[in-house]
């Protein structure tokens, strides 16, 4: 009974926090809707990259190289390299998980930073694999509905509004950028690889067209990373 009831209050405790997050991932989708209105995209489009892409990064990434003038093969290129770390989260939550049937498009949908990072910190809790389940499912549902609502919201302000600088939201794809960055850097390593990483799009910034910083800037981490993988295989 008491481990009943410590289970029952753990899962209260784990849909507070999933509700919370999705309030707090929230306000970038907020944001994103309203940049994707002022970059050009339509409300319907916009919309869209929320229900089907949905990761913010890759988002951002997308509607920044556009509003930038970059091409939509630079903007795509972006966004598919910052996406590209969900391969990583779908690998381990796809042996945590175990889902079947329509569990694995869902997932493969709700696979983000923070179902992932939900999901792994209740692994070894009192429910186990179950808490960790019930805490990647719960995360994910919360973020994916409060993020696509925040979208559709800030499209419509936008849209009212007509001007994003009206707002500061011009400044938005950096600041959710930094904002998305700041939790990852947790060593000294990481500081230093954002750190190279941005002189190098700001260098290149001027040199190439929209969009290709980033991907440069990528690549550069992609590298370091792979560098010391190497030196502590040795």
């Amino acid at each position: 009974m008491f481990f009943a009831d410590e289970s029952i209050t753990t899962r209260r405790k784990i849909i507070r926090d999933a509700v919370g997050i999705g309030l707090g991932t929230a306000t970038y989708g907020l944001s994103f809707g309203a940049l994707g209105i002022a970059t050009g995209l339509s409300l319907i489009e916009t919309q869209l990259l929320s229900l089907i892409m949905f990761t913010g990064a890759s988002q951002f990434a997308l509607v920044g190289t556009l509003a930038a003038g970059g091409g939509a093969i630079s903007a795509v290129s972006a966004a598919s390299l910052l996406g590209v770390r969900n391969l990583a989260y779908a690998v381990r939550n796809n042996t945590l998980l175990k889902p079947h049937g329509l569990q694995r498009i869902l997932g493969a949908q709700f696979t983000i930073d923070e179902s992932t990072a939900m999901a792994l910190g209740h692994e070894k809790g009192v429910d186990g694999e179950a808490g960790a389940k019930f805490a990647f499912w719960a995360t994910g549902t919360s973020v994916f509905v409060f993020w696509n609502i925040a979208t559709f919201l800030g499209a419509i302000a936008i849209s009212l509004v007509g001007n994003p600088n009206t707002l500061g939201l011009d400044a938005a794809i950096a600041a959710g950028f930094i904002a998305l960055l700041w939790p990852q850097i947790n060593s000294k390593f990481t500081l230093l690889v954002a750190v190279i990483s941005a002189v190098v799009a700001i260098v290149a910034i001027p040199l190439v067209q929209p969009g290709i910083p980033i991907l440069l800037a990528g690549f550069v981490a992609a590298i370091l990373a792979w560098v010391k993988a190497m030196k502590n295989n040795d």
